[in-house]
Formats: C-alpha cells, sequence, structure tokens
C-alpha cells in the first residue's frame, strides 16, 4: 500500500494510520462541500413540492417527516443505543431546539427560493451562516472555540457581503 499523497511505500503501522488520518481529514472538508450540494437541491425539491400542493408549511412537514423516517433507519441500522431517559433531563432546554431552527430554515428556504431563485437565496443564507458563525467563534458561544476576528475575516466577511449584493443585484 501506498501513501496517499507521497506514493511512497507504507511499511509500519503508524504510516497506516497517518493514511487513514489523512483520508478522515479529506472528508471532513468534502463533505461539508457535498451538504452544501444537497442543501441546493434538497431546497429545489421541497420548492417544487410547495408549488404541488400549494401548501408552504405542510411541504415543511413532509421534508421532515422524510427525514425523520430516513435518520429513523439510519438509527435503527446503526444499532446505537438510545440514552437513559435520566441524561435527558441534565440538558438544557435550549439544546433540543435545533429541531426548531431547522423547522424556521427548511420554510424560509421552501417560501423564498421561488421568489428569489436558488443562488440569490443560497448567497444570502451563506453571507447569515459566515457572519454569524464568525461572531460565535470570536466569542466562544455554544461551547465553540475562542477564534478573535482579525483583519483578514474581516476583509473576507466584507467580500462575501459584496459578493451577495452584486448576486442580488438585478
Amino acid at each position: 500500500m501506498k501513501h496517499l499523497l507521497t506514493g511512497e511505500k507504507l511499511t509500519k503501522q503508524t504510516d497506516f494510520c497517518n493514511q487513514a488520518f489523512i483520508v478522515m481529514k479529506i472528508l471532513f472538508y468534502f463533505l461539508p462541500l457535498m451538504a452544501g450540494v444537497a442543501m441546493s437541491i434538497q431546497s429545489g425539491i421541497n420548492s417544487q413540492l410547495r408549488v404541488s400542493l400549494q401548501r408552504p408549511l405542510f411541504a415543511a412537514f413532509i421534508s421532515f417527516f422524510s427525514g425523520t423516517i430516513a435518520l429513523a433507519f439510519i438509527l435503527f441500522f446503526s444499532k446505537q443505543s438510545l440514552p437513559d431517559w435520566s441524561v435527558y433531563s441534565g440538558i438544557s432546554g435550549y439544546k433540543f431546539l435545533g429541531g426548531v431552527l431547522g423547522v424556521f430554515i427548511v420554510t424560509v428556504a421552501l417560501v423564498s427560493v421561488q421568489e428569489i431563485g436558488a443562488a440569490n437565496m443560497f448567497v444570502l443564507i451563506v453571507a447569515g451562516q459566515l457572519i454569524t458563525a464568525v461572531l460565535m467563534d470570536h466569542f466562544g458561544i455554544l461551547g465553540m472555540k475562542t477564534n478573535p476576528v482579525n483583519m483578514q475575516k474581516t476583509i473576507g466577511i466584507l467580500l462575501l457581503v459584496a459578493g451577495a449584493y452584486m448576486v442580488n443585484k438585478k
């Protein structure tokens, strides 16, 4: 077996582990990119469902219901055990709001994509995500590792906001 990047022959277990680490690192960058692709496709599919049903909230419900079924199958086949009920009582209430935010995101996407188009919608979503993520990192919000805002990040955000304006400009 050869090293993924250098092509050198692997001779030790540590070399194999190093190779596996590199593959996992690549996956951690590739998978979010594919999630972005999936989000664009999802918004188109959900938008078409909304048009067919003429009921945006019901379309969002069906989207979440089908996702819940898919996740149930994944959980079932993963054979992952459920946490004890006592674990839930020790969790702060706000930590259960991810699904509520998901409802907002999916509903906004399926209502707005038909009106402003996929590119316009996603450039605004990405701008909102990046600004929020930079602030969350800067202040260490929700357990994020503190990573202060610097000039490079500020310029990047300004370029993204300018790009969002240019994409949305008629």
